[in-house]
C-alpha cells in the first residue's frame, strides 16, 4: 500500500502546542454524526455477519435512525439526565441507539451481552436506570428481575418478546425529525460500571466532554484514521473500548467502521479470512486476539490493505508484535488509558515502538510517576501513574464515580489522578508497566474484581472461604485463579472443580470464572484477618517461574 503521512509526525512539537479547546455545549450527535450527515452518501458503517449478508449504512441514514430511536424514548417518557442501559451484540441498532440517546441528552450505561440477570438487576437498581435496549436473549433476562427494579419503565428490544416495545416496528411509526438537545460539556453522558477490589462494581461517570469530545485524540493521534479509512475494532460492545474504537474515535474522524456481527466463540481463522476478503485499514484489538492470530499460519493470508495496527488493554508480548510485523509488515503500536479516561499513553505511529513500551503522554495530557506524597519521581524509579488534575483538569478524564464521593476523592493525591497503576519512566519519557497497585485482574481485555467472583463462589455450598486472584497466563496475560476452602463434609475433586466453574458462569458474567481452582486447608491472612491475596500471587508467580511482584 502506499506510504501515507501519519495525522501526527513530530510528537515533540504536536505535544508541546496542544490545547484542549473545551466548547461550553457539545453533542457528538449534532457535532460529529449530523456534520457528516451533511454528505448523504458518506459511508458510517460497513455491517457484515457469520452468513456473509453485508449491509452498508451512511452518517445521514445513522442520523435519520437515532433521530426516529430519540423519538420513541421520549414518547415513552424518557428524558434528558434519565439513564438507559443499552446490551446489545454488535447490531447496527446499537449505534443507532447510542447517538439516540446522546441526541436527547440521556444518560446511557452500556453493557456485555454476558452480563447476567443479577448483574443488570444490579445495574438498573444502582443507576436508576429508566429504560433498558436490547436483544432478544437479553429481555428474557431482564424480564427476570424487572418486577424488583421499580425505577425501569421502558423496555424495547430488537426483536419480539410480549411485553415489550418491537424496536423495529416503533421507529418506522415515528418521525425522524429531532433536534439535538443542547447539552452542556460537564452533563453526564455515559455511566461505565467498572470491577474494583473490594465491591461490586463502581460507576464511572462520564460527561459529553470527558469521552464523546475527548476521543478526538484517541482517533486521530493513536487509531491514525481519515475519512477513506475502513476501520475495524474488535471490541465487545458492552465495554469502554468500543466507545473509544467503534464509535467515537473513528466517527470524529469521519471514518467508516468494519462490524463483524459474531455468535459464538471468537474464531481466528474467521478473521483473518475478513481481513483479506474487505480492504480493512485499520485494526484495533486486545492482545489476547493478537496472541490467538499468530498461532495461525500467517503466511496464507494477504494483509496488502491495512496500515496500521494498535492494541490495548494490557502488555502485549514482544515475540506477538515480532512475528505479526514480519507476516504483515506492521508493528502493533500498544495505548494505554482506563474506563475513567480516553487514551493516556501509546506508541504513536510517528514514534520509534520500544517494546514492552506504554509508549508516551497523550498530547493533552501530563503523565508522571509519583511517589505516596504525590511527589514526581526521576526516570527508573518505580511508582503510581498518575495524570495530573490542577491547575486544570485534561478533558479525558471521568467526572466521578457516581453517587460515591468519597471513592473519587481517594483517586486524588494533591495535583494528581491517581491510574492504580504501577510503572517506570525511563530517560526518554517512555512510560513501562509494572502491574496494578490493587488486586483487578486484566484477563483477554476484561477487567475483573477478586470480590465478584469470591462472592459468587462463597454462594456455593461446598465453599467456607476464597479467595481469588491473577494467574500469569500466556495467551490471556492473566487468567482467574481461586483458592477454596471447602466446608465440612466436602472433598476436592475434578467434578467439584467443573461444578464451581459451572456456579460462576451462573451467578456473574461467564468471562469471569475461574480457570484454575485449588483447594487449601487455609488461606494465608493479615492479624487483622485480611486475605494476604499478594501472597497468592507470589506463589502462582513461583509455580511458572516468574520472577517475584515487586
Amino acid at each position: 500500500m502506499t506510504e501515507q503521512l501519519h495525522n501526527m509526525m513530530d510528537y515533540e512539537k504536536t505535544y508541546r502546542e496542544f490545547k484542549w479547546e473545551i466548547p461550553e455545549y457539545f453533542n457528538f450527535a449534532a457535532d460529529v454524526v449530523d456534520r457528516w450527515a451533511e454528505n448523504p452518501n458518506k459511508q458510517a458503517l460497513f455491517w457484515v455477519d457469520d452468513k456473509g449478508n453485508e449491509t452498508k449504512r451512511t452518517f445521514k441514514e445513522i442520523s435519520e435512525q437515532s433521530k426516529r430511536v430519540a423519538n420513541v424514548l421520549r414518547q415513552s417518557g424518557v428524558r434528558q439526565g434519565d439513564c438507559v442501559i443499552i446490551i446489545m451484540p454488535r447490531l447496527i441498532e446499537w449505534w443507532e441507539s447510542m447517538v439516540a440517546c446522546i441526541r436527547m441528552g440521556a444518560i446511557i450505561s452500556p453493557g456485555t451481552i454476558q452480563l447476567t440477570a443479577k448483574d443488570i438487576e444490579f445495574r438498573i437498581k444502582s443507576a436508576d436506570a429508566v429504560a433498558v435496549i436490547t436483544d432478544e436473549n437479553n429481555a428474557a433476562k431482564v424480564d427476570e428481575i424487572a418486577d424488583n427494579c421499580p425505577s425501569l419503565k421502558t423496555k424495547i428490544v430488537v426483536g419480539e418478546r410480549d411485553g415489550w416495545i418491537n424496536y423495529r416496528s416503533a421507529i418506522k411509526a415515528v418521525s425522524d425529525d429531532f433536534p439535538a438537545v443542547k447539552t452542556k460539556g460537564d452533563d453526564g453522558a455515559l455511566l461505565f460500571f467498572t470491577s474494583g477490589t473490594t465491591g461490586y462494581p463502581k460507576m464511572t461517570l462520564h460527561t459529553h466532554i470527558s469521552y464523546p469530545y475527548a476521543h478526538k485524540v484517541t482517533g486521530k493521534y493513536w487509531l491514525d484514521l481519515r475519512e477513506d479509512d475502513l476501520h475495524w475494532n474488535l471490541s465487545d460492545t458492552g465495554w469502554g473500548k468500543a466507545a473509544w474504537s467503534s464509535l467515537f474515535g473513528p466517527w470524529h474522524q469521519g471514518t467508516c467502521l468494519f462490524v463483524h456481527h459474531e455468535v459464538g466463540k471468537f474464531n481466528p481463522k474467521r478473521m483473518l479470512e475478513l481481513l483479506e476478503k474487505y480492504p480493512i485499514t485499520t485494526l484495533c484489538a486486545a492482545p489476547t486476539i493478537y496472541r490467538m492470530l499468530v498461532l495461525e499460519d500467517l503466511s496464507k493470508y494477504n494483509f496488502s490493505t491495512l496500515r496500521h495496527c494498535v492494541g490495548a488493554g494490557e502488555p502485549l508480548n514482544p515475540e506477538v508484535i515480532d512475528h505479526w510485523k514480519k507476516h504483515t509488515g506492521l508493528t502493533i503500536r500498544d495505548g494505554y488509558g482506563q474506563t475513567e479516561t480516553v487514551l493516556v499513553l501509546a506508541n504513536f505511529p510517528c514514534l520509534e515502538v520500544r517494546q514492552g513500551s506504554m509508549g508516551k503522554p497523550t498530547p493533552g495530557f501530563k503523565v508522571a510517576i509519583i511517589d505516596d506524597t504525590g511527589k514526581e519521581l526521576p526516570p527508573g524509579k518505580e511508582g503510581d501513574i498518575a495524570i495530573q488534575i490542577e491547575p486544570e483538569q485534561p478533558a479525558g478524564l471521568f467526572k466521578e464515580y457516581w453517587k460515591d464521593p468519597l471513592k473519587t476523592l481517594s483517586t486524588r493525591r494533591g495535583q494528581w489522578y491517581v491510574t492504580g497503576d504501577r510503572g517506570v519512566k525511563d530517560e526518554d519519557g517512555y512510560f513501562w508497566f509494572v502491574g496494578r497497585a490493587d488486586d483487578v485482574i486484566l484477563t483477554a481485555g476484561y477487567r475483573v474484581g477478586p470480590f465478584e467472583v469470591e462472592s459468587a463462589l462463597i454462594e456455593h455450598p461446598a465453599v467456607a472461604e476464597a479467595a481469588v486472584v491473577a494467574s500469569p497466563d500466556e495467551l490471556r496475560g492473566e487468567i482467574v485463579k481461586a483458592f477454596v476452602v471447602l466446608s465440612e463434609g466436602h472433598d476436592p475433586s475434578v467434578e467439584l472443580i467443573q461444578e464451581l466453574k459451572d456456579h460462576v458462569k451462573k451467578t456473574t458474567a461467564p468471562y469471569k470464572y475461574p480457570r484454575e481452582i485449588e483447594f487449601l486447608d487455609s488461606l494465608p491472612k493479615t492479624v487483622s484477618g485480611k486475605i494476604r491475596r499478594v501472597q497468592l500471587r507470589q506463589m502462582e508467580r513461583m509455580k511458572k517461574n516468574l520472577p517475584p511482584l515487586r
